[in-house]
């Protein structure tokens, strides 16, 4: 058994989404985790799908309220929290009208908005990021599930990487079958340098379209570890593994929260 504490930073986690191999990972982890005897703290983006008085949201005052500035805009930081019976784990949501909307619709804003989804990417991991800071704490491992996590490992390792609550961090990256269509918006990587990153920091991505197999790579490339979950990776994916020598859980049946502890204590 372990007290160490491992921040999960997610795309999906049902049942506040349906369950997908995404979304049930996102619950499942977590939740093994913490019957183990880890501290866990799990992010998602708060979509307009998800039903505040359903799942019983509210807003946390103390952690909202800042404003995080992307391409020269300010969009205010909204933070909303529930939390997951009978399992008793907090979730904390990342909220804001500009990239999640105020309405029911089935479809997820990453499709139904996908001119935004570098942007929002960009806000939702810096919003999971300054609100561990706000809370103060220290993730012995961050653990990223999802192409819309893709940044946490760049601005943990390069922006963070001093900070109280990241210095002593390993990264953990989940690859899973889910993926986006095209490209980003082609100013994606301006407006990573306008976040203070240089051409070392983004050259898995430097002076070309962002596909969803580039993003994984900048993921990557700033991971310490990473778990296959799907057998349907692509062969480019596991040739950029295999070839920066990145610790590696290959795919296998089925879920094993033992495997993937001791994955942890080995980074």
């Amino acid at each position: 058994m372990s007290n160490d504490k491992v921040l999960f930073i997610s795309q999906e986690i049902m049942p506040y989404l349906p369950e997908s191999e995404m979304s049930k990972a996102g619950f499942d982890l977590p939740k093994g985790l913490q019957e183990k005897g880890y501290q866990v703290r799990t992010f998602m983006p708060k979509y307009g799908c998800i039903n505040e008085r359903r799942n019983q949201l509210h807003e946390v005052i103390r952690l909202s309220g800042m404003n995080l500035i992307i391409d020269d805009t300010d969009h205010p930081l909204i933070i909303k929290v529930a939390t997951l019976q009978p399992a008793r784990m907090q979730v904390y949501f990342i909220y804001n009208e500009d990239y999640f909307q105020r309405n029911h619709d089935k479809a997820l804003e990453t499709e139904s908005m996908p001119e935004n989804n570098d942007e929002r990417g960009i806000f939702f991991v810096r919003g999971a990021i300054e609100t561990v800071r706000k809370l103060r704490w220290d993730a012995k491992i961050v653990h990223c599930q999802g192409w819309l996590s893709c940044l946490a490992p760049l601005y943990i390792k390069k922006v963070f990487a001093d900070d109280p609550s990241f210095r002593d961090s390993k990264i953990v990256y989940s690859l899973f079958g889910s993926h986006f269509e095209g490209t980003l918006d082609p100013r994606f990587e301006e407006k990573l340098r306008m976040e203070g990153f240089n051409d070392e920091d983004l050259k898995a991505i430097a002076g070309k379209p962002v596909d969803f197999n580039a993003l994984i790579k900048l993921a990557l490339s700033h991971s310490d570890g990473v778990i296959i979950h799907n057998q349907q990776v692509a062969p480019e994916v596991i040739k950029y593994i295999n070839e920066n020598n990145i610790p590696c859980i290959p795919y296998h049946e089925g879920f094993d929260i033992d495997r993937y502890a001791e994955f942890y204590e080995t980074l």
